[in-house]
């Protein structure tokens, strides 16, 4: 994966995020600009 990917440096802790939850396969996070009241971004390792 590329080092500049901003996924890639969230899933890193290198960019602040919410996170909801942290499997081993996933990380999911809340979006930055909510269009619904539990709006997540649930993104693959």
């Amino acid at each position: 994966m590329a080092e500049e990917c901003p996924f890639c440096r969230i899933i890193a802790g290198e960019i602040p995020s919410e996170i909801v939850y942290r499997g081993e396969d996933f990380l999911a996070f809340r979006d930055i600009e909510p269009q619904a009241p539990r709006h997540l971004i649930i993104i693959p390792k």
